[in-house]
């Protein structure tokens, strides 16, 4: 596990989207594994840069997303389907086709995931961008889900959805539901790059780097993969 403490956000976001570009420069068809939330916000308008820049293609590129809520139809401005797009996609030449979000539109979810799952059993991720939410989860897999799930339905924890609600007008307009990739299909990635910032994490971080390994901490599996790089800011970092 290699672990690179930066000064702000801004560094995080730069170094970032160094490790990522170098990839896309040496492996243009490069399949990269995507995340939401705050944290890739900074890497996504990185790499737009580097596209105009020219130092840089997404033409070749597929991504494959983490997860997406259950409920929301995807022209919603809160689904991450409209999250990619809107931060990344809509400024970048990657073809419509070579995007990959988890399904949660139709009446056959289960069907969904399992569609899902065969596809990420193909793609072979070359990276695979992850944040950590403030209890460990890792996409939504929440404390307790085991090593060995793979991609399926998760009733989002009620701590989860108030660091959620942020983004919604309400509490109630947070989706209950998610249909995430599982820690198996995670850990299948060729190389993870985590990135941590802000104070609120500082917990988070801690329970990260004791080493210890548990269920009841889902980012600690990463312990177990030989190639991850851990990008924290100093608010994150504390003073551990």
């Amino acid at each position: 596990m290699n672990v690179i403490r930066v000064k702000d956000y801004e560094s995080l976001s730069l170094e970032a989207a160094k490790i990522v570009g170098e990839l896309l420069k040496t492996k243009p068809k490069s399949h990269l594994g995507l995340a939401t939330g705050s944290s890739p916000i900074g890497l996504y308008q990185n790499l737009i840069k580097m596209f105009k820049n020219n130092e840089i293609s997404f033409k070749h590129v597929k991504t494959y997303n983490l997860d997406e809520y259950c409920g929301l139809p995807k022209e919603h401005k809160e689904s991450y389907y409209s999250f990619m797009h809107r931060n990344l996609f809509d400024h970048v030449d990657i073809s419509e086709k070579n995007i990959h979000l988890p399904s949660s539109e139709g009446k056959n979810l289960e069907k969904n995931c399992k569609t899902y799952n065969r596809l990420l059993h193909k793609a072979n991720i070359d990276l695979q961008v992850l944040g950590i939410g403030s209890n460990g989860h890792i996409g939504f897999n929440e404390p307790g889900t085991s090593f060995e799930q793979e991609t399926f339905i998760v009733k989002l924890t009620e701590k989860t959805r108030q660091d959620n609600k942020r983004f919604f007008n309400s509490i109630e307009e947070v989706p209950a539901y998610s249909i995430t990739m599982g820690i198996k299909n995670i850990m299948q990635a060729k190389q993870i790059l985590m990135l941590i910032s802000g104070a609120s994490k500082q917990s988070a971080v801690k329970q990260l780097l004791s080493g210890n390994i548990s269920e009841d901490f889902p980012a600690s599996v990463l312990h177990k993969h030989e190639n991850v790089t851990i990008i924290i800011d100093d608010a994150a970092y504390g003073d551990l």
